[in-house]
């Protein structure tokens, strides 16, 4: 039997609907112990409402949610507002979520089990940072790290500098300097190549739990005819490592008070770089994958 794999979520679901789509694929994934979610950016009291409710219908109320910080850090643009949050509203939720109790409990979550904890990283690392910052032991006691940020080519068509890392630019960089050795970030290089229409979405979607995303994507295809599965990918190579090929190397992280560059990741290959990235994905295999685990 194959190993099941602790894992710790930090997350900003209600946005980007990738993040809700992500949930629902740890939930359903029969490898992934979910340890706990947490929410980052803006409104983290509504996002932890959306966590809930695919939990709910998922069938897993067991697993802990907790609010975290608004940010950003200093300076940035950060992302006060919760589209997707109004088009789900009337499930049964709480609306009592503590804002700044994650870092506590991510905290003391992976203290209790020192080198048994991945940490998925898929929102603006505001949390994140904060948590490192307050007790700089924590990135040695995970087990590893896997971030959805950045983008490592030049002149990608999407930007240089990927939405996680340009909100709080700051928090990114503070992270980046500070994250265990080996850690995986899957940039706008790969995920970009994950992409599926509205009407594949809404036939795909049509089974427990991805319903209940296909319902918070109605604010999302109010102005986009697509999804793309950027977290999505990012939590399947913690289970299906071959979908993607990698490089090693350095990721620097610009901080601009601007915000004109600031969030862009430029990376330098070497072979006894701290950092790793994704650099090419099979797609169709992805989707086989993702979609297989609610079969």
């Amino acid at each position: 039997m194959s190993e099941t794999i602790s894992v710790l979520l930090d997350t900003d679901p209600g946005s980007d609907i990738d993040d809700a789509v992500c949930i629902a694929y740890l939930l359903k994934q029969s490898r992934c112990k979910l340890v706990g979610i947490t929410t980052v950016s803006g409104d983290v009291v509504k996002r932890a409402a959306l966590v809930e409710m695919l939990c709910n219908a998922a069938g897993r109320r067991d697993i802990p949610i907790h609010a975290g910080l608004p940010g950003p850090l200093l300076h940035g643009p950060g992302q006060p507002n919760v589209p997707q949050y109004e088009a789900v509203r009337g499930r049964p939720h709480r609306s009592d979520y503590v804002p700044g109790s994650a870092i506590e409990f991510m905290r003391q979550t992976i203290r209790s089990r020192p080198g048994e904890i991945t940490l998925l990283a898929i929102g603006p690392m505001t949390n994140i940072a904060v948590l490192f910052a307050i007790d700089p032991e924590i990135p040695s006691l995970l087990k590893g790290m896997v971030s959805m940020a950045g983008v490592f080519t030049p002149g990608h068509p999407w930007g240089e500098a990927e939405w996680n890392c340009w909100t709080d630019s700051i928090a990114c960089a503070m992270t980046y300097a500070h994250v265990p050795r080996g850690h995986l970030s899957v940039g706008l290089d790969v995920t970009t190549q994950c992409q599926m229409h509205r009407d594949e979405v809404k036939q795909r979607f049509a089974v427990p739990v991805l319903d209940v995303v296909y319902d918070m994507a109605a604010a999302w295809f109010q102005h986009s005819e697509k999804i793309t599965f950027h977290d999505p990918l990012a939590a399947a190579l913690l289970f299906k490592p071959e979908l993607c090929e990698y490089a090693t190397g350095t990721i620097d992280v610009v901080v601009d008070k601007q915000h004109k560059v600031g969030g862009r990741t430029p990376f330098t290959p070497s072979t006894d770089g701290p950092h790793r990235i994704a650099t090419t994905v099979n797609p169709d295999a992805f989707f086989e994958h993702y979609f297989g685990v609610f079969a």
